[in-house]
């Protein structure tokens, strides 16, 4: 994937390329971001030592880097702002804290998406559709950044399982919701998949060498909170931060996605990138393995042929708990899926509109390390009977997972007809 910034500055993403051999590949997409500020940089360089080592590595036959690389399709993407980190790299070597932060028309991208969260709060009072929020977007005048643009149109275009945004300038793993629900600026605000959320964060922080241990925090005070948490924060608790990338992922499409500040010096001397690695490479690679946690599988009719656009829906069975998770996930073009969780009892059901019926099944999640998500398969009968049909109808906030492939073909081109016009409608400089 590439795309340009303001000044022509080329915004690229690495992709590990495989052949598929047959449809049942089931490898969940990943993707790393990094440097979406420009004077931040420290998620930029470890990245790209990152990908010389995955490399390496693969060439001489590690078998967990092997692994790792076989059954994950990895997406890196090392600037999403390489017009700010040119700025912020021109200022020799005493750099100013904010030179560099955004791009070159002066826009924070961080700050630049969508504002997905007004939505899904508006719509959880309403119990209303809980997830692929972009459909109810309303065009207005908000200006996108071209590297915004591009991203999305990344996001959008490639059924994403798991993600994280890379930053710098403290030392924390931050997780959704960061935008808070009543506007207030420091408020815990809790997606329905906080436990997840949670799960992953702790993932990244408990392999960094420093993160969840004892350790002098960023801002110089004896009060190291971060550490007192385990190295994670939710956003919104800490500031809430409205239009930011991680929120958007979530509400936009089936990725999770957490924000990791790598560390307190936004732009450190080339001299302290090795310790900066060391720091962060156990903790990059054990994040990209919880793109196998949870359940995956495929769901198919009778006949075996993949649907695609099937609402998974979780019901949380832990330890006696018993309610569903107000965040569903949709199936792939090939009828598979991917259902993130943490440990835990849990029942999927797996939904195709109203000409199947749906299906039920339990599972219990383990999540071993360095395994391949537990395979659940779907197979949906049709509806035999019109009371059958009736039973079997999704709610009207399901109704898009209600559709005949050309029937979903057409919604997406509305969808990308209305992007086009609201990205059109939007200054490039």
């Amino acid at each position: 994937m590439r795309g340009w910034g303001i000044r022509l500055h080329p915004v690229a993403a690495l992709i590990k390329r495989i052949s598929i051999a047959s449809c049942r590949d089931w490898e969940p997409e990943f993707k790393y971001v990094a440097n979406m500020h420009g004077n931040e940089v420290v998620g930029r360089e470890m990245v790209l030592q990152m990908a010389f080592d995955l490399c390496e590595g693969y060439l001489k036959g590690d078998p967990h880097t092997v692994k790792l690389v076989d059954n994950t399709r990895i997406h890196i993407m090392p600037s999403m702002n390489p017009d700010g980190w040119e700025h912020a790299n021109d200022q020799g070597e005493k750099k100013d804290w904010l030179v560099g932060r955004r791009n070159a028309a002066d826009i924070d991208l961080n700050r630049n998406f969508p504002d997905l969260n007004r939505i899904a709060f508006s719509n959880e009072k309403q119990h209303s559709l809980n997830n692929h929020l972009m459909r109810q977007m309303v065009v207005n005048n908000a200006s996108l950044a071209p590297e915004t643009k591009m991203v999305i149109q990344w996001i959008m275009s490639i059924p994403f399982v798991l993600s994280a945004n890379l930053h710098g300038g403290d030392l924390v793993a931050n997780y959704p919701y960061d935008e808070s629900r009543s506007g207030n600026m420091q408020e815990y605000t809790d997606s329905p998949d906080d436990a997840t959320f949670r799960y992953l964060a702790e993932t990244y922080a408990s392999n960094h060498q420093t993160m969840a241990k004892p350790h002098t925090p960023c801002d110089m005070t004896n009060d190291d909170k971060f550490y007192k948490k385990g190295g994670i924060t939710n956003g919104a608790a800490w500031y809430s931060v409205a239009g930011g990338m991680q929120d958007f992922n979530y509400l936009s499409s089936n990725d999770f996605e957490i924000t990791v500040e790598m560390g307190c010096d936004k732009f450190p001397p080339n001299a302290d990138l090795p310790m900066y690695y060391e720091q962060n490479k156990n903790a990059l690679v054990a994040y990209m393995w919880e793109s196998h946690i949870g359940v995956k599988g495929v769901v198919t009719d009778e006949n075996g042929n993949p649907i695609s656009h099937a609402v998974i829906k979780t019901r949380n069975m832990t330890d006696g708990e018993n309610y569903e998770i107000q965040h569903h996930v949709t199936s792939a073009h090939g009828g598979d899926y991917w259902r993130l969780l943490p440990p835990g009892t849990y029942e999927i059901t797996a939904c195709a509109g109203a000409q199947f019926e749906c299906v039920t099944q339990e599972v219990q999640v383990d999540n071993p390390a360095f395994s391949e998500a537990k395979v659940l398969d779907f197979t949906l009968p049709a509806v035999r009977t019109k009371d059958a049909v009736a039973e079997n109808q999704l709610s009207p906030d399901d109704d898009e997972y209600n559709l005949t492939e050309m029937e979903y073909e057409e919604r997406m081109t509305e969808l990308r007809d209305l992007l086009r016009n609201y990205w059109d409608k939007q200054p490039m400089f």
